[in-house]
């Protein structure tokens, strides 16, 4: 085994390359093999940035990703690749409950989540924000306020580290910095809230969803179903809500003339920019679609174009 280790160390790409064939297997290599290997991880520190972020992502599209995780982490690979990673090992999300350790709770969100790149990669680094948000409050409860927001931000690193290339990475730190919104949907959320959240997630929103049933790893019974349930609710509103929009102009017939009528404007481009206002305003959703010509008229004067 000492050649094997010696192997290693004078090529320590076959250290990644070891990883990915795991996840691609779903097979582990033999104990000694993973100990070769922990004496020569820190060698990993030196191969090119491009070379170490391709085998993690090849890695990470496998079937058996949560065993090639948990691999890093016996050879002592991860601490050298992803110390931000290997900080969540042990760290618990819950007092007094295993399964809520985030790095066992990675994993699989990781393994559970659909095989895209993107998706991918935001799952593996969605929750290392935890460990420098973690407080406790006296009664014993754990909190992780802002991990989205610095999770994020220690991506930026992570990122670099790896050579992200810029669509990728963009996507990914939107993912880790929305992750949680989607599982925040009740049923009382109005149209207009809707609206707003699929305005804002924009492009980014299948994945985010995505992402979003993957967090969900409850033991408790009942809870998981509940929680994929309340996702593919707002999925639907979504869906149901774009399809009114596409049936359905935002503004009602005849609102050029009665601006014209009830603001004394002639009739010019200005009833168009107006009408264009009252349009963009719907859109964030601090107007209604489809109401009377007057609602409009008197947003506009509260608005100063009266």
């Amino acid at each position: 085994m000492e050649s094997v280790r010696e192997t290693f160390a004078a090529t320590p790409e076959l250290l990644l390359r070891t990883a990915r064939r795991i996840s691609d297997a779903s097979q582990l290599p033999a104990s000694a093999v993973t100990a070769a290997a922990r004496g020569a991880a820190p060698r990993v520190r030196a191969l090119a940035p491009e070379l170490m972020r391709d085998e993690l992502s090849g890695l990470l599209m496998g079937p058996g990703v949560h065993l090639a995780l948990q691999w890093l982490a016996d050879a002592a690979l991860l601490p050298a690749l992803l110390p931000e990673l290997h900080a969540t090992i042990d760290f618990s999300q819950e007092a007094g409950r295993r399964h809520k350790d985030v790095w066992e709770h990675t994993k699989q969100v990781v393994w559970q989540s659909v095989p895209r790149l993107a998706v991918r990669w935001a799952a593996l680094l969605h929750d290392i924000g935890k460990v420098p948000t973690r407080t406790f409050t006296p009664d014993g409860k754990v909190h992780f306020h802002g991990h989205s927001e610095v999770g994020a931000r220690m991506f930026d690193e992570v990122a670099r580290r790896f050579a992200l290339e810029p669509p990728l990475r963009q996507k990914v730190r939107f993912l880790i910095l929305h992750h949680l919104r989607a599982n925040q949907y009740d049923g009382s959320w109005t149209d207009s809230a809707v609206r707003r959240f699929d305005r804002e997630m924009g492009e980014h929103m299948p994945d985010l969803l995505d992402l979003s049933r993957a967090d969900i790893t409850s033991k408790r019974p009942g809870r998981r179903q509940e929680a994929l349930r309340s996702i593919s609710e707002l999925a639907g509103r979504i869906e149901a809500l774009r399809e009114q929009a596409r049936k359905l102009p935002p503004l009602p017939t005849g609102l050029g003339n009665a601006i014209m009528g009830q603001l004394g404007i002639p009739p010019s481009k200005r009833i168009g920019d107006l009408k264009r206002l009252c349009e963009q305003a719907v859109e964030r959703g601090e107007l209604l679609a489809q109401q009377s010509a007057d609602y409009y008229i008197e947003w506009l004067r509260r608005a100063g174009h009266g």
